[in-house]
């Protein structure tokens, strides 16, 4: 077994990179490379190579500390809110519609399942990841299960994510066939967005892992986000009802409306990169025999995302039905919450509906952004109501 930092750190790096090269071939590229590297993590982890979660590393320890907030961080700084105005008011107006269900659907799944009960005692952090990363993507999700320590329990993160992944890959294909089936039986006008485009628009092309980078931008970039988690420690010591991640996200989303800062080059790849890191770090941590042994806590966790997204679809689509949008427009706004922009893009070409490829993107953007306040909302009702 590796011990050194230096070790353990290489052989993380080996499994960012053998999970990218994986999701170049056929039968794993629709797994994903968040998954796959806390799969092979595990593995590699669980097998001695490297330690898992005992004995404890200082190297885990700083990805926690350091690391998962500056992934973060580095996510938001490509946040640009001004842009909102392209996605016309029907996108935006279902994207609320769509959040708020997402809310409601962890609501109710936590209550009919006695998530207390049945879940453990951090219940009520899995309903806040579950909001948070079904109103904008995974780096709410990552973001909520940070700050209540639901990253550090490996099997219940790795039950969390692979009920994520099912499900909402299920999603994908039913906002792709419902537009079909529904324009069919109930067929309505289609509306136009405001603005049409593609993805070479600027906005899309910012979905890309790579860019060009420079030592001045790169410095930074590191900078400020090191800054950031330091003033958002302070801030959290003066104010301690408020915690120290939602501090770092209204900082970073600040930031991000500032041109100069916006413009920076290497926060998507450098952020994507210690995201891969961050995940792989919770492989680490997942016991896998016991994650098998416990199958039920798997099957538990999948009927809390199947009733939260079924209750995030009667809403949206039955809202967006009395408000006469059209189908395709509701799908893409709703993949937008579930998936986050990059699916959002993804399903409105599939709709051939191009006009609406930069509006899904950019209410997307807007999940991102929104995603962590609304999770530790909902986390915090379900802690604090007394109700569950």
């Amino acid at each position: 077994m590796f011990q050194d930092s230096i070790s353990i750190f290489a052989v993380l790096c080996l499994n960012i990179a053998l999970a990218e090269w994986l999701t170049t071939k056929p039968y794993f590229r629709h797994v994903g490379s968040a998954l796959l590297v806390i799969i092979i993590t595990a593995i590699v982890a669980n097998v001695g190579i490297i330690p898992s979660s005992s004995p404890a590393t200082p190297l885990y320890d700083t990805v926690f500390s350091t690391i998962a907030p500056l992934s973060i961080f580095l996510m938001l700084l490509n946040v640009n809110l001004r842009s909102l105005k392209q996605a016309g008011s029907p996108m935006l107006l279902m994207f609320g519609i769509g959040s708020l269900a997402s809310m409601a659907g962890a609501v109710v799944a936590i209550g009919v399942l006695n998530g207390r009960a049945e879940i453990g005692d951090l219940f009520y952090a899995i309903g806040g990841m579950y909001t948070g990363t079904y109103t904008g993507g995974s780096i709410n999700f990552n973001a909520v299960a940070l700050n209540y320590g639901v990253s550090q329990q490996g099997d219940l993160f790795a039950a969390a994510t692979v009920a994520d992944n099912v499900i909402g890959s299920l999603w994908i294909i039913a906002t792709l066939a419902l537009p079909q089936i529904l324009n069919r039986w109930f067929p309505k006008k289609k509306r136009d967005s405001p603005t049409a485009t593609d993805t070479t628009t600027p906005a899309a092309a910012s979905l890309g892992d790579t860019e060009s980078i420079n030592p001045f931008d790169l410095a930074l970039i590191l900078l400020l986000g090191l800054a950031g988690i330091q003033v958002s420690d302070w801030l959290s010591s003066q104010f301690p009802p408020i915690p120290s991640i939602i501090w770092l996200t209204t900082i970073a989303t600040i930031l991000a409306q500032i041109p100069a800062i916006n413009r920076l080059r290497g926060h998507k790849m450098l952020g994507l990169f210690t995201v891969y890191l961050f995940l792989a770090v919770i492989g680490a941590y997942c016991d896998v025999p016991a994650l098998i042994k416990d199958g039920q806590l798997a099957l538990i966790l999948l009927t809390l995302v199947t009733i939260l997204i079924t209750v995030h679809g009667l809403i949206i689509y039955g809202i967006g039905a009395l408000l006469k949008q059209d189908w395709d427009l509701i799908s893409i706004a709703s993949q937008a919450n579930v998936g986050g922009a990059s699916t959002a893009m993804a399903l409105s070409r599939s709709l051939n509906r191009s006009d609406l490829t930069l509006p899904g993107i950019l209410v997307g953007t807007l999940g991102s952004a929104t995603g962590t306040y609304l999770g530790i909302i909902v986390a915090e009702f379900l802690q604090y109501s007394g109700w569950f």
